[in-house]
């Protein structure tokens, strides 16, 4: 009986060393794809907890940009109302002076170019503050990733974020007043000819704005081109900010010289002009609609389906209209203008490529290439 067993596993050995290493490596095989699917799980459970703590961190700093950018809206306020103190005037025209004719003159300039700058002034602070604080978001983000050991060596200190913030008081200082300068010029190109009795409808008005736009947008100064919006650059960062700073030394201020130059390359970039350039679209379409509901007509409801467009006002009667809408266009929380731009889709893709471009990891960076 076992000749028989022995005879027939000789006969059959070269089978059985198939089977058995078929089975082996079956089993091998079972236990490594097993590992392998178990690898993949644990990569895709870490992938997907990275893209909730980054998202999380995303949203978090977009709330904050709207935060800022509303409690900035008082003081810049009071800066344009100080510097083109229109309040002034009415007082003045109060007293009904000798002067009266030239005095509503200058309020006619003052006053468009008042609303006109607060326009200009809040859809670049939206949009630049939007810039910054992703900026920086990156860097902190990628901050939070290093371990214990690593942390003193964290590029975004609490001291360099607060050099690097500090730079937007640029836009609301110099480049406020040079910006003043610039639609002054451009206003009394456009309106220092027309008569304060003339009537003007609501195509009048808007004219004079795409006009103005056209000035003030495509100028050709300090160094930048035409083309969009870009000759606005000017006015929110200091073209020569990067001098002074040469021969930085510290690690933090050689931080800072970079996060100012990324921060100019993102200023200066086609997609910043684009944003920017939809921001004040809106802004001056809210700015004709809230005009165009002061010429409807005082009469009967019957009568109420006038063409506004066909309705003249005397300029005199529109420059009060003008002058009062700062407190509109920089009025406290709810602000209707400016929560219209920081829900437009552009401003909200826009700032996720810049926090996405700025707390991509190396490792990121490599699977992407």
């Amino acid at each position: 009986m076992l000749r028989e067993i022995w005879g027939f596993l000789k006969r059959h050995r070269r089978k059985f060393f198939v089977t058995g290493a078929m089975i082996g490596g079956g089993v091998l095989l079972y236990r490594y794809a097993v590992a392998k699917v178990k690898e993949l799980q644990e990569k895709e459970a870490a992938d997907c907890l990275t893209h909730a703590r980054r998202q999380h961190h995303f949203d978090s700093n977009q709330r904050t940009c709207n935060m800022t950018v509303l409690s900035m809206l008082p003081s810049l306020r009071e800066s344009l109302m100080r510097a083109l103190n229109s309040e002034v005037l009415t007082s003045q025209l109060k007293t009904r002076p000798s002067n009266k004719v030239e005095i509503w003159e200058e309020l006619k300039i003052m006053s468009l170019t008042r609303t006109i700058v607060a326009v200009y002034i809040s859809a670049m602070l939206v949009v630049f503050l939007r810039v910054q604080l992703n900026i920086i978001a990156g860097y902190m983000y990628l901050d939070s990733l290093q371990n214990e050991s690593e942390k003193e060596s964290a590029t975004a200190t609490q001291k360099v974020q607060q050099k690097y913030l500090q730079s937007v008081q640029y836009l609301l200082g110099k480049g406020l007043v040079d910006l003043i300068a610039t639609v002054t010029k451009a206003v009394e190109l456009q309106v220092k000819s027309i008569p304060l009795k003339q009537g003007v409808t609501l195509q009048n008005i808007e004219e004079i704005f795409t006009t103005i736009r056209k000035e003030v947008e495509h100028s050709q100064q300090n160094g930048y081109g035409h083309g969009g919006t870009a000759a606005l650059s000017q006015y929110i960062l200091d073209k020569d900010s990067e001098k002074d700073e040469a021969c930085a030394l510290s690690t933090e201020e050689i931080v800072l010289v970079k996060l100012m130059r990324e921060t100019r390359d993102m200023v200066e970039s086609r997609d910043f002009h684009f944003v920017l350039g939809k921001c004040l679209d809106t802004m001056f379409s809210k700015l004709m609609d809230k005009i165009a509901e002061y010429f409807i007509p005082n009469t009967s409801s019957e009568q109420r389906t006038i063409n506004l467009h066909n309705v003249a006002v005397p300029l005199a009667k529109v420059i009060p209209v003008v002058n009062g809408l700062i407190h509109t266009v920089c009025g406290d929380a709810p602000n209707p203008f400016i929560q219209e731009l920081l829900v437009l889709e552009p401003v909200k893709d826009f700032a996720a490529n810049v926090y996405e471009a700025f707390s991509q990891t190396e490792e990121d960076k490599v699977d992407e290439s």
